[in-house]
């Protein structure tokens, strides 16, 4: 499908911002970075809090879309599923927009508007593919979904933790130490 307008602006918008960030960027000076006026914006997106959750909720559904990759591989370990998400998730072409995740999340966590609307999914809306993948793997379902919210936790721990310090080697050494701590599990 050809995108349109408003998908056109919405992928402009994530790149831009991704790459800025939102704090205290205007509906006026982001309009002029994507060669539009801010009227188009409103007309596509109702508000400057409705273009704000537009971004948030596609950069969200994204990520998620690529934890259902990660699934299609019935013949990967738990290893190695584990190793190619975290390849994946911290590669840093996607700092950036990991960047926006966590710039969100504080300001979804101060209860400043528009992000209020991205808390409720932050969580949750990974919770259930994850636990899926961890049932395909071969955890019982009754673990399945508590193991997912600590490796969703663990995961995104160490997101902040390379994007605060640099230290490639220092996480990956982490995530190696939680996958051989959780992999006789999947045996």
């Amino acid at each position: 499908m050809v995108p349109g307008p408003r998908e056109k602006l919405l992928d402009a918008a994530i790149a831009f911002v991704a790459d800025r960030g939102l704090t205290d960027l205007s509906l006026r000076a982001l309009a002029a970075e994507l060669g539009t006026s801010h009227r188009m914006l409103i007309h596509h997106f109702g508000s400057k809090d409705g273009l704000w959750v537009a971004i948030v909720q596609e950069v969200e559904r994204r990520q998620l879309a690529a934890i259902d990759d990660l699934s299609v591989d019935p013949t990967l370990s738990f290893a190695d599923a584990q190793r190619a998400w975290w390849a994946h998730i911290s590669d840093p072409s996607l700092w950036p927009s990991e960047r926006l995740f966590f710039e969100v999340y504080a300001q979804a966590l101060r209860g400043r508007p528009p992000t209020g609307a991205f808390l409720p999914g932050a969580v949750d809306s990974w919770l259930e593919p994850t636990a899926r993948l961890a049932e395909a793997l071969g955890l019982p379902p009754a673990q399945a979904r508590a193991f997912a919210r600590a490796g969703l936790a663990l995961t995104r721990g160490l997101l902040l933790d390379l994007l605060a310090t640099g230290d490639r080697a220092g996480v990956d050494a982490a995530m190696e130490d939680w996958i051989a701590l959780n992999a006789p599990r999947f045996a």
